[in-house]
C-alpha cells in the first residue's frame, strides 16, 4: 500500500478499452466489458484498503446508446448480472451505491434493480460507489442551467444570486466532492464528456493498459504518482 498519508479523497475513473482489448485477443466486445467488470471489482476493493471515501466509475456514457443494440443489450445484461453479484459486497463491506445520469433511459429492470440496491446501501457509510449510466458532463451542466433558469423565471432566486456553490447544488453530484485524482486508461488523452464541471482541478493519470488490464498494482501506482504532485488549485 502507498506509504504516504495523503490517499485521495475522491477517484473517478473511465474506464477505456475494453473493446480494443477483446480485438486484440480475437473475441467478441462484449467479452471485454466482462472482462472490464473484475477490474471493476478489484479497484473497489482497493480503494477500500487505501481509505478512498468516494468512487466513481463512467460505465455508460449518453453516447453509448449510439452503439450496435446487441452490443448495448449485452452491456444492460452485464450491468444487471453486476448489481446483483456486487450487491452482497457492497452490504457486506458497508458501500453505499449511488448513480448519475439520465437513469430513465436505463431498460426498465435495470432501473428497478438499481435502484432497490440504491435504497438497501444508503446508510451504508465505507465508501461511496457512483456509478455514471447513460451520462454526459455537457448534458448535466445544460440541465443544471435549465432548473436555475426556471427558478429565476419563477422569481425564487434572483440571476445575481447564482455562483459557483448554487450551480453546483443543482448537478447531479451534489453532495459529492469533486474528484482529487481522475484516472483514465487505455492511454487516451481527453475527458470525453465526463464530469466537466467536477474535474476542474483534479489530477489526472493516464494509464497506457486497457481497462480489463488494470488491477489492484495499476490503482496503487496511480495514487502514488498523484501523492507526488503538489496541488496549487491556482495558487502559488
Amino acid at each position: 500500500m502507498p506509504d504516504f498519508p495523503d490517499i485521495p479523497r475522491h477517484i473517478a475513473v473511465i474506464m477505456d478499452g475494453n473493446g480494443r482489448w477483446a480485438k486484440e485477443r480475437g473475441l467478441p466486445r462484449r467479452e471485454g466489458h466482462r472482462a472490464g467488470a473484475e477490474s471493476v471489482r478489484e479497484v473497489a476493493d482497493t480503494c477500500i484498503e487505501l481509505g478512498v471515501k468516494y468512487l466513481t466509475l463512467y460505465a455508460f456514457s449518453s453516447e453509448n446508446w449510439n452503439r450496435p443494440e446487441a452490443e448495448v443489450k449485452a452491456l444492460m445484461a452485464l450491468l444487471d448480472r453486476f448489481l446483483v453479484e456486487k450487491s452482497k459486497d457492497l452490504k457486506k463491506q458497508n458501500i453505499r451505491l449511488q448513480a448519475i445520469g439520465q437513469l430513465d433511459r436505463l431498460p426498465v429492470k435495470t432501473r428497478a434493480l438499481l435502484d432497490k440496491i440504491m435504497a438497501q446501501t444508503a446508510d451504508h457509510t465505507a465508501m461511496t460507489l457512483v456509478l455514471a449510466l447513460s451520462y454526459g458532463g455537457r448534458e448535466e451542466i445544460i440541465s443544471a442551467a435549465r432548473s436555475l433558469a426556471a427558478e429565476a423565471v419563477a422569481g425564487t432566486i434572483s440571476p445575481d444570486q447564482i455562483d459557483c456553490t448554487m450551480f453546483a447544488s443543482h448537478l447531479q453530484t451534489t453532495g459529492i466532492p469533486d474528484p482529487d485524482l481522475l484516472i483514465r486508461t487505455s492511454g487516451e488523452m481527453r475527458v470525453s464528456n465526463f464530469l466537466l464541471w467536477q474535474i476542474s482541478y483534479a489530477e489526472i493519470v493516464i494509464v497506457k493498459k486497457f481497462w480489463p488490464d488494470f488491477r489492484k498494482n495499476d490503482l496503487i501506482e496511480a495514487v502514488r504518482e498523484y501523492q507526488l504532485r503538489h496541488r496549487r488549485f491556482g495558487a502559488l
